[in-house]
């Protein structure tokens, strides 16, 4: 399944109810869930982003409907990578590479 890296920083409402952000997580794995994937990872972070989530789902597709409903709700805004094992990033490098 396709991995995705979400790195978040809370906007002014997800500061204002920082105190719910436990039980937001919470509603975010279900969705996640109810879309076929789940959360891989999740941290806390200092610096630029406040969360770092690791997901895997099924499709990009799926990927952008959580995206979007998690913007919606309006707490924090989120930067989506698309993510390679490296397993999966040396089959692309041998294709590159013309091996």
């Amino acid at each position: 399944m396709p991995l995705y890296i979400s790195l978040m920083r809370l906007t002014a409402k997800g500061l204002a109810e920082l105190g719910d952000s436990p039980k937001r997580r919470e509603v975010s794995e279900a969705r996640v869930a109810a879309l076929g994937g789940r959360s891989v990872a999740f941290y806390a972070t200092l610096g630029s982003y406040d969360f770092v989530q690791v997901f895997e789902m099924p499709s990009n597709e799926a990927m952008q409907q959580y995206v979007l409903t998690a913007r919606r709700d309006g707490f924090v805004e989120p930067t989506i990578l698309p993510a390679f094992s490296a397993a999966e990033h040396g089959a692309i490098v041998e294709k590159v590479a013309g091996r």
